[in-house]
């Protein structure tokens, strides 16, 4: 194939803006999106953490819709840039790439609190006493590299704690969860790795519900899983397995879960439930906490990396 059959797409951010930088270009790319690591660096048990800023890139074929594409790519960009700015987009000519071994070269274990190591499911890798997540992103949203991923993983590891489990387990009670905006499913396939009895994923991207169910079969938790295509107004029409539950999870951007919570958000949360806000950056908080209060929810913690934000919130009884 010729070297110019494709054009690479691609800009280097920082963790904070990576991934959501890739659900853009997950939008006008073919095969995926690959996010690479400017460096890597040894600690103690070996792991390795991701440091320094991120080079993003996607693949656009040269046919008769590169342009078009090209400009709307450019579009879709300037407004995520309105949130924060971004470096300027570069386009280059590239030769026929294979997809798989692109994610294999870039994507590495990442421990997580203190019970948890996400790897990717081509990886062999002794995680010791820590719950393993196995996670394909393929061109779902959600890695666990990112700040937003990284903060809704560790509140949900200290709601889920192992005493708390074992109390709801021996009142044969169904501590089940949603979450709203799944991605490639890591935070459900998480929690129910730490003990929820079910989990309900639904994202209105398809590519993602697929490749979330992929990797609940991958992690062996595919029965304790469901995932759909859909969004808060399917679950609150009872069109999917779980209607309303104690811990719900919504992992999206700022303006959208104002927008959700508008729309009744609160009404998926059971009495005394909890619901984990994240992707807000830091001048966004005000907009969401106050859409918290006027729902009707109490504000319990919060927590921050770099510019980004999760909320911890509770549902009244």
């Amino acid at each position: 194939m010729d070297t110019e059959t494709w054009i690479e797409a691609s800009l280097v951010v920082d963790g904070e803006m990576a991934e959501a930088v890739s659900e853009v270009l997950a939008r006008f790319v073919s095969g995926g999106v690959v996010i690479e690591s400017t460096q890597i660096t040894d600690d103690v048990e070996g792991e390795g953490t991701v440091v320094g800023p991120l080079r993003v890139c996607g693949y656009l074929p040269v046919d008769d819709l590169l342009e078009e594409k090209r400009q709307k790519l450019l579009v879709a960009l300037w407004h995520l840039s309105q949130i924060r700015p971004l470096p300027e987009l570069e386009f280059k000519p590239v030769a026929e790439l294979d997809w798989s071994e692109l994610w294999k070269q870039h994507f590495h274990p990442v421990p997580i609190g203190k019970r948890l190591l996400i790897i990717p499911t081509w990886m062999d890798f002794a995680a010791g006493e820590r719950t393993v997540v196995k996670i394909d992103p393929g061109m779902a949203f959600g890695t666990g590299t990112h700040p937003t991923t990284q903060l809704c993983l560790g509140i949900l590891e200290d709601l889920l704690d192992p005493l708390l489990i074992g109390a709801l387990a021996e009142g044969k009670s169904q501590h089940t969860m949603i979450d709203l905006g799944c991605g490639s499913g890591i935070l459900g396939i998480a929690a129910v790795k730490l003990g929820v009895s079910h989990a309900l994923g639904v994202d209105l991207d398809s590519d993602a519900v697929e490749a979330a169910r992929q990797n609940s079969v991958v992690n062996e938790v595919g029965n304790r899983l469901d995932f759909f295509v859909g969004s808060l107004a399917e679950i609150k029409a009872g069109s999917f397995p779980i209607k309303r539950a104690p811990l719900v999870v919504a992992n999206i951007l700022a303006p959208v879960i104002v927008r959700l919570l508008a729309a009744g958000l609160n009404d998926i949360v059971a009495n005394h439930g909890k619901l984990i806000l994240s992707g807000i950056l830091e001048q966004q908080a005000v907009d969401v906490e106050t859409a918290v209060q006027a729902s009707g929810m109490h504000l319990k913690d919060k927590r921050q990396d770099g510019d980004w934000l999760a909320l911890l919130v509770e549902q009244p009884g």
